[in-house]
């Protein structure tokens, strides 16, 4: 990834849990000269083959890439080559020769990164250079607040948007240590790994998910497996890219006893919308289920049906009034005109996030569901998320999850799944 920056060349990270059927869209459309992947990869209990999945998407694409690189994971398990086609990684080291860095001028895409629908053709965003490194590179003091001798760990997949901007470019364009972690909160092997990996490698911050939390508090309330190990390290939590419900927000702060931090953003912009920026000075203690307020360069709002600003602590459509600042999504790959009807036509000088939610008198937004995930209830709007709030309050409920059924006379209702804690 680092490499692809210093010549000039755009890469493309696929999360390795796509099947092949969603990796041979993502090939058809991206038309990659060069494919690089493993053999395999490792989830609890089991093996995934990566080359035999990769090898039927390359089958079913209409487009067929020059070469393939693959890396064996020997310790593991080799995989067959196709001599016409693949290369070892070792290899291609070998027979590597050094080259200059290319300068490119700021706009260039640095990567194309999609979304993770599976319907409907893929949605590439196309991210600039210039404006995205250094945007990253200053968010490692304005909003996370971390220090030159820091050690910093982003517990996410590098296929995903928070793996590109955090696990590699952000912590290692600042200059600090960036942990990267095969695995899971449990089963490999035990719901102590994230305690472990804290104490060994002296972690003073996680940028994580808030499931990796309820996993842990499902698995091992009591910490048996964890309390073994030294945290003292640790200064700070941060969570995105789901709804942070209140109950795990506790028990996370009171289990690693520092701050959890809630911020919002999306893959389209690479970087938070909103967060608590320590570095600037903002509280520690924001109010509760707040995802901050909007990072410098965001002018963030929020319109109700009508299309009109809704009043303070009113639900409504997050949007963000234009220009955005720098760094977020350029463009999506060979699809300008989705690019357009997509983000900016609904609310024309806006970009629409597609996210609901409201802003209260102190400038702090609140982010409950994406918009279509707000039922109507007999006329009233509900939002899915806060009625989750209420399902994670009782005490005998781990994770759990609310979607809208349509009903004759209230027109939809709530549905609620949950999972009980263990031995309940």
């Amino acid at each position: 990834m680092k490499t692809s920056i210093k010549g000039s060349s755009k890469n493309k990270q696929y999360f390795a849990g796509f099947a092949a059927r969603e990796l041979c869209s993502r090939i058809t459309h991206a038309e990659p000269k060069v494919i690089i992947a493993a053999s395999c990869g490792v989830e609890p209990n089991k093996i995934i083959k990566y080359k035999d999945i990769l090898n039927e998407a390359i089958e079913w694409s209409t487009y067929k890439p020059d070469k393939c690189i693959i890396f064996q994971r020997k310790t593991i398990e080799n995989c067959q080559l196709d001599l016409d086609m693949d290369i070892l990684w070792e290899d291609v080291l070998t027979l590597a020769r050094p080259h200059e860095c290319v300068p490119v001028e700021a706009n260039e895409p640095l990567y194309i990164l999609y979304t993770s629908g599976t319907t409907d053709d893929p949605k590439g965003v196309l991210r600039p250079i210039g404006g995205h490194l250094a945007t990253l590179t200053w968010t490692m003091s304005a909003i996370y607040d971390m220090g030159k001798d820091d050690v910093w760990w982003t517990a996410s997949d590098l296929g995903w948007v928070v793996g590109h901007s955090y696990i590699c470019y952000a912590p290692l364009l600042y200059g600090i240590t960036s942990v990267m972690y095969e695995g899971k909160p449990d089963r490999t092997p035990n719901p102590g790994q994230y305690f472990r990996i804290i104490d060994e490698h002296k972690v003073n911050a996680i940028f994580t998910v808030p499931t990796s939390f309820r996993v842990i508090k499902r698995e091992d309330p009591k910490i048996s497996f964890g309390k073994s190990y030294s945290i003292k390290t640790l200064k700070k939590i941060f969570v995105a890219g789901e709804h942070c419900d209140y109950e795990t927000k506790d028990w996370t702060e009171n289990t690693f006893m520092v701050p959890v931090l809630n911020h919002w953003w999306q893959t389209e912009t690479g970087h938070a919308i909103t967060a608590t920026c320590i570095g600037l000075g903002n509280s520690l203690r924001p109010p509760k289920h707040a995802a901050g307020m909007p990072f410098p360069g965001y002018n963030v709002t929020v319109l109700n049906q009508n299309g009109n600003e809704a009043e303070y602590n009113e639900l409504g459509r997050i949007v963000i009034k234009l220009p955005l600042p720098p760094g977020t999504m350029s463009n999506l790959y060979q699809a300008p005109e989705k690019f357009c009807n997509i983000y900016f036509k609904k609310f024309p000088g806006y970009y629409d996030t597609m996210d609901a939610g409201y802003k209260d008198k102190y400038g702090y937004i609140y982010v409950t569901a994406r918009d279509d995930d707000i039922i109507n209830v007999a006329g009233h709007r509900l939002s899915t998320l806060a009625l989750e709030d209420v399902i994670f309050a009782h005490p005998e409920v781990t994770d759990g999850t609310v979607v809208g059924v349509p009903e004759p006379t209230k027109g939809q209702i709530p549905l609620c799944l949950f999972v009980m804690k263990k031995g309940k």
